[in-house]
């Protein structure tokens, strides 16, 4: 008899991450990194997991929690996902309640809460199915994938047919593109000299590191001081040498305007891109932005959905396609925006800040290569280097690259012993940092 999803574990994990100024940025100066987890749990001899999560910085992490404990009664004694079909009604379900989705719509909390049931489904199925969830996904026939997609509001740019097309012309290479993966990985670069809260002398030394180590490019934080960023980007500049690609991210801190003139200000050092230079929201802004000034521009990590990638990419707004695995509706819409990319001919370079996030999008990336874009060209992944010892399979870099998973699943385990000690607010983690007096009472 097939087994049901039985159990649906909701967790408040938070590290406290803002004590160090690890992940400090211009928008967002003392983040905790956290993550609003959720364990999908089955019944029958296998009794299959399906592990993931929504990435936060702290507050409002409970809040996310919650709305993933809204979509309970739409998983729990459901028959356990193992097809593309199960997961497209899921992910279907899961974004189609009227009342549910009245709060986006398909945006915000909910939305991401249903992301991160449907990442949950992913690694349920592909554990179920002995494989990593790329292999799983690359494995999936193009008339599969397609069928995962919700095409609402793409068919102007994007239709059904234009999608099964152009997955068929990637079919013929992917065995090869497979066994490529495997041997040498995909490339990666570093995010972990460049916070803003790191004095010059780290941030010199990490660059020079991520150069030993490997990395062909590293990424700094921009945008609370102008000054400080030349000063900053010409020690990087040096420390690295011109061979080296330095991205800079300004976390949405300007206006148009104020993007404009410090991109000018910042070009005679080469950077390699501008990320976020305004809203997110804002594909207009970000169109002049890239039209202003000569440095590319990439964004994504804040992108609501689906319909705004296209429109970021109709209007012509951006160089790079940066998906996140736990910012939109999990697997499902990810792929949607991997196609999109495709149509367009903009190389998709997955955001991967946060906890557990350089687990999941790895898988996303890689299957683009394998099953959608067919190229490695122009394209990194994302890495920080934090809080990766609390999954039990974490992401993997050799030589400045990104080791294609072998584990079964989406790689989102956390091990038990990092769930119980960093669980808010009542965690020994949290309790040793609480005032005395509040513990005692």
């Amino acid at each position: 008899m097939r087994p049901s999803v039985t159990g649906f574990d909701v967790y408040d994990i938070r590290f406290p991450t803002s004590e160090q100024l690890d992940g400090s940025d211009a928008m967002n100066p003392d983040p905790d990194y956290s993550a609003a987890y959720v364990v999908l749990r089955t019944d029958g001899p296998a009794r299959t997991e399906g592990h993931g999560l929504v990435f936060t910085i702290g507050r409002g992490n409970d809040v996310t929690a919650a709305a993933i404990e809204a979509l309970r009664p739409y998983v729990v004694g459901r028959p356990a996902p193992r097809s593309a079909a199960d997961l497209a009604a899921l992910h279907h379900d899961l974004t189609h309640d009227s009342q549910l989705r009245w709060l986006g719509p398909e945006k915000g909390v909910t939305h991401m809460a249903a992301g991160a049931v449907v990442n949950a489904a992913w690694d349920l199925a592909a554990t179920a199915a002995g494989l990593p969830v790329w292999e799983f996904l690359a494995a999936m026939t193009p008339e599969e994938l397609v069928s995962l997609v919700d095409f609402r509001y793409l068919t102007d740019v994007l239709t059904r047919e234009e999608a099964l097309a152009l997955l068929r012309a990637a079919e013929p290479g992917r065995a090869e593109r497979a066994r490529l993966l495997r041997a040498e990985g995909y490339p990666a670069y570093t995010t972990s000299p460049g916070w803003l809260g790191y004095d010059d002398d780290k941030l010199v030394r990490l660059a020079k590191e991520a150069v030993a180590d490997g990395f062909a490019q590293i990424k700094l934080k921009v945008g609370a001081d102008l000054d400080d960023d030349v000063r900053r980007l010409r020690l990087a500049r040096a420390a690295v040498g011109p061979g080296i690609r330095i991205a800079v991210d300004a976390n949405q801190r300007w206006d148009v305007p104020d993007a404009l003139r410090w991109m000018a200000a910042l070009a005679p050092y080469a950077p390699h891109w501008i990320e976020e230079p305004t809203s997110p929201d804002d594909i207009l802004g970000h169109a002049a932005v890239r039209a202003g000034q000569p440095v590319k521009v990439a964004t994504g990590e804040h992108v609501a959905n689906r319909v705004v990638f296209k429109q970021l990419l109709q209007a012509g707004a951006v160089d790079f396609v940066q998906i996140d695995a736990a910012r939109v509706s999990g697997v499902n819409e990810n792929l949607a925006i991997l196609l999109l990319a495709a149509k367009y001919g903009v190389p998709v370079c997955p955001h991967a800040g946060g906890v557990g996030l350089c687990e999941l999008v790895q898988h996303l990336a890689m299957f683009d290569y394998v099953a959608v874009s067919g190229t490695r060209e122009d394209r990194v992944i994302e890495y920080v280097d934090h809080l990766h010892e609390h999954f039990t399979h974490p992401a993997v870099i050799e030589s400045g690259r990104y080791r294609a998973p072998r584990a079964p699943g989406f790689s989102a385990r956390m091990r038990p012993e990092s769930i119980a000690a960093y669980r808010y607010p009542d965690g020994p983690q949290w309790r040793a940092r609480r005032p005395a007096q509040e513990v005692i009472s």
